[in-house]
């Protein structure tokens, strides 16, 4: 009989490289540090996007290539502390924010449609100065936390009751819904609907209940086309871009030149002709066609790769915590910020109509930025609850944060803390 080796697999083999890999993925801090390292990549790629894409227009309109890049650099660093300050917050503050910012949400979705300024058919910006808000924006977190938390009442012996969504989320979204759409704004209102749809998915809802609730969207959908003229032109416009290449498509052959143009590799960082006043709203809407046109292919799957592995980190937390707020709020914020993802890129390749909403962490714009990174504290914090995550920062000692106060005299002498050891 030949005996059966009891010798680990050697690290250069597949075996050795597989076991590896398992026990990285069962790292307690892995959702965390998954999470950090892939919201920091896409905010340095949108950074260096935004540079390369608006550098024309703001060269031409406000007399610096840097005006754009600098506003939204300071928003970067605004949504930073934001994301910082959310990634330290209890759990008990997120279940309580969602009432307060549904209220605030609303009254600003009702103040849009007075002193709101109209632009692309659409009423959705406030200006006061030189600072824009969008309140459709904040009302994306607002109804994640509130709806999670409604059905995160009814949980019962681990199980959460779908049917509390009758009443009053589903009011709740309506109200939302119908104040974002009186604003123009149909891309937000999918937004909100996708944001609801996991929420569903999440607490184990009938199909009968999925189809009613898709049929609603499809009816609302062509109704909104129907009655704004310049929707219906949109549509006309995707079907057939080519054939209006100068009229209702011209905005999506534009994009796709530039997506062409790119081939593997890009033309090169700085080197895109579209947005030499070709492509419109290059900077927000559509910089992902600049982005294939400057890194190529390669470039595009590396940040839809970036948004799945985004998607797989919030997913992964909602699975690992028990809590039912967690998993619902964690599974909605992903929807939303993929699933905004997944309808801005299939909107510049053609794939989905145009809708106008922005590329989360990539394009242009505070509005939108802000809340995404709030958002995306909320799931660092998340993340630290993961069975062993407390113990594992524990074993850490202080942040960098924590002992660069400690260095400047502003906090108590960075300690390192000693790992907790399990009683005998």
């Amino acid at each position: 009989m030949t005996a059966v080796s009891d010798r680990p697999p050697d690290a250069d083999s597949f075996k050795g490289r597989l076991v590896r890999v398992r026990e990285l993925l069962a790292r307690p801090l892995f959702s965390y540090h998954l999470l950090l390292g892939v919201s920091a990549l896409l905010m340095a790629l949108g950074l260096m996007m935004v540079l390369s894409a608006s550098s024309i227009h703001a060269l031409q309109t406000r007399q610096s290539a840097f005006a754009l890049f600098g506003r939204q650099f300071i928003s970067m660093a605004l949504g930073l502390l934001l994301m910082w300050i959310c990634s330290r917050l209890p759990l008990r503050f997120f279940r309580l924010a969602g009432y307060p910012l549904m209220v605030f949400a609303a009254l600003g979705l009702i103040l849009v449609m007075f002193i709101g300024t109209s632009e692309q058919g659409a009423q959705r910006w406030i200006y006061i100065g030189e600072l824009t808000i969008q309140p459709s924006e904040p009302a994306k977190l607002a109804l994640v936390l509130w709806g999670a938390d409604l059905l995160a009442k009814g949980a019962r012996a681990g199980q959460i009751e779908w049917r509390r969504l009758l009443i009053p989320l589903m009011p709740g979204l309506a109200i939302m819904a119908v104040l974002v759409m009186l604003g123009s704004d149909l891309g937000t209102t999918l937004v909100l609907m996708m944001i609801f749809l996991a929420l569903l998915w999440v607490v184990g809802a009938p199909l009968k209940l999925f189809g009613g609730i898709l049929s609603v969207m499809v009816l609302a959908t062509i109704t909104m086309i129907t009655i704004e003229g310049y929707r219906s032109a949109r549509i006309k416009g995707w079907l057939d871009p080519w054939g209006n290449a100068q009229d209702a498509g011209y905005q999506l052959v534009q994009g796709q030149i530039g997506m062409g143009s790119g081939g593997w590799f890009g033309l090169g960082l700085g080197a895109s002709r579209q947005k030499w006043n070709w492509t419109p709203h290059a900077e927000s809407d559509f910089i992902f066609s600049i982005l294939g046109e400057e890194l190529g292919l390669m470039g595009t799957l590396v940040v839809v790769a970036l948004f799945g592995l985004l998607g797989y980190a919030g997913l992964r937390v909602a699975s690992r915590v028990r809590d039912p707020f967690v998993r619902l709020a964690s599974v909605a914020a992903i929807a939303w910020i993929v699933g905004q993802a997944i309808v801005n890129i299939g909107a510049v390749i053609g794939v989905l109509p145009i809708t106008g909403i922005p590329l989360p962490l990539i394009s242009y714009g505070g509005s939108a930025l802000l809340p995404t990174l709030a958002a995306l504290g909320m799931l660092l914090a998340f993340a630290k609850h993961e069975p062993g995550a407390r113990e594992a920062l524990a074993a850490r000692g202080p942040g960098p944060v924590a002992r660069g106060l400690s260095w400047l005299g502003l906090g108590g002498p960075a300690r390192r803390r000693r790992p907790v050891r399990a009683r005998r």
